[in-house]
């Protein structure tokens, strides 16, 4: 599975990171409403820090961000085929443990290897937030000396020109030159 994929797919809503039912659908080979289902006969393993139903607001703003993305191209084909062409349900979001609460309700072996391919890609990302968080504090850190490096350049860069006009320019005075 490939993780870059995957992590196309995870969005940030309310401040969680997440992915849709209809993404997570496509990637395990099931149709949504069998996704859902199985969600549905589950209630109690999905929390409202598992999983949550996006609000219109929140699913017209999403599909703005994403609509040019392949799993949301291939279900406006298969909408505007006729019968279903209008979504009936805004989609699902789950969150990292919401997704940990599907493996255990999909047993499926193409359910399982995706699984594992979300959990890796959730952790990447984890470490990429902590490395650039790292990384922003440590630009903080420095971020005052950097004009008095800059300072330091200037200076530098001035007295090389100092000292080499002084050198060109034409000298006056008294001068004794051996004839």
């Amino acid at each position: 599975m490939d993780l870059e994929l995957i992590q196309n797919k995870i969005y940030e809503i309310r401040g969680f990171k997440v992915m849709l039912d209809f993404d997570l659908a496509a990637l395990y080979d099931v149709e949504t409403k069998a996704l859902n289902l199985a969600v549905k006969r589950n209630s109690k393993r999905f929390p409202s820090d598992f999983m949550f139903h996006l609000s219109k607001d929140e699913w017209d703003s999403l599909r703005l961000q994403i609509e040019t993305s392949n799993s949301l191209r291939l279900q406006i084909e298969t909408l505007d085929k006729g019968r279903g062409k209008h979504t009936k349900y805004l989609p699902k979001a789950f969150t990292e443990q919401g997704l940990a609460m599907l493996s255990g309700i999909l047993n499926s072996e193409k359910a399982i290897n995706v699984n594992i391919a979300i959990m890796r890609a959730f952790v990447m990302i984890r470490k990429y937030a902590l490395t650039y968080r790292d990384l922003t504090e440590r630009l903080k850190e420095i971020e005052g000396k950097f004009t008095d490096v800059y300072d330091a350049i200037n200076y530098l860069l001035s007295k090389d020109k100092v000292n080499e006009d002084h050198r060109t320019r034409k000298r006056i005075g008294f001068n004794i030159e051996n004839d």
